[in-house]
């Protein structure tokens, strides 16, 4: 018995019926394909990321600049001594891509130096003792600052975690410093969502509505973020420990970190002067 079915080729499109019609696009149109859109701005975001993580220092190189700038203030270094220091600190804030606030902390600096070095007595007015007093102790403390924003500002929690492991630091002082880490930035975004809606409501608004209106600052600033700093810090806690912070054992993490030869070089220059003016050869 014949087949019922006819043997000839019925069409000369090939495509099975799940297969999807070819898109069309228009004449001298750009072509775009699924898997390649919205590449290139991965890939870029990808690259700077991973270009801002080379410019910066290890966790630990960073808490070894900060411990640093501790011993200057310990040792009273002199003025050469910490001159140099100061532009050792502000070479990685600078490399690190914090431009603004690498020039707010040299300019913030040579006024402090110049005021410290004037001669009340010569210019006759006593009154500058106490002005240039303030600004050799700000001075001094100024490198602490300056390394302490630099470890604050390109240092992410978990590259901390990760770091303070490595040191074999206990988990009770692990925690407590990656709260400290998340405790200052969620503060800022609360200050700045409390001055937006005074701003919305015409309370203290401008730059200097703070020192023109101090009672109201007081009310609708401060007293807020007494407040919500509490509940802030133990949020923070409850997040850490639900993350697995707290947990014995071995812990793993995905980030990488390591000393590279920037790292040594970075320690052992801030460590030369500190030593030389210590033994008395910078004067």
């Amino acid at each position: 018995m014949r087949s019922s079915f006819s043997t000839e080729s019925v069409t000369s499109d090939s495509r099975t019926p799940l297969q999807p019609p070819a898109a069309t696009t228009a004449p001298g149109a750009p072509a775009f394909s699924a898997d390649t859109a919205g590449l290139p701005s991965a890939r870029s975001g990808s690259s700077r990321r991973s270009g801002l993580a080379d410019r910066t220092l290890d966790p630990r190189t960073k808490l070894f600049l900060l411990l640093t700038a501790n011993l200057m203030l310990f040792f009273h270094v002199t003025l050469t001594t910490q001159i140099i220091m100061v532009v050792l600190f502000l070479v990685p804030l600078t490399a690190a891509g914090r431009w603004r606030l690498t020039a707010n902390f040299a300019v913030l600096y040579a006024v402090l130096t110049a005021l410290g070095l004037l001669d009340p007595e010569a210019l006759g007015l006593p009154w500058l003792h106490v002005v240039s007093a303030l600004a050799v102790g700000a001075t001094m403390m100024l490198p602490c600052f300056m390394t302490g924003a630099y470890a604050f500002t390109t240092t992410s929690a978990s590259a901390f975690i990760c770091a303070m492991r490595r040191m074999r630091v206990p988990e009770t002082v692990v925690i407590p410093c990656v709260v400290v880490i998340r405790f200052f930035p969620t503060i800022a975004e609360d200050y700045r969502q409390i001055r937006n809606a005074m701003a919305l409501r015409g309370i203290a608004s401008g730059g200097w509505g703070l020192v023109r209106h101090p009672a109201q600052s007081l009310e609708y600033i401060l007293i807020p973020l007494l407040m919500n700093a509490t509940t802030v810090a133990q949020d923070l806690s409850v997040a850490a420990l639900t993350k697995g912070l707290g947990r014995e054992g071995e812990h793993t993490s995905r980030t990488l970190i390591r000393l590279r030869a920037m790292d040594w070089l970075a320690m052992v220059a801030v460590v030369i002067p500190l030593i030389l003016d210590i033994a008395g050869v910078i004067r």
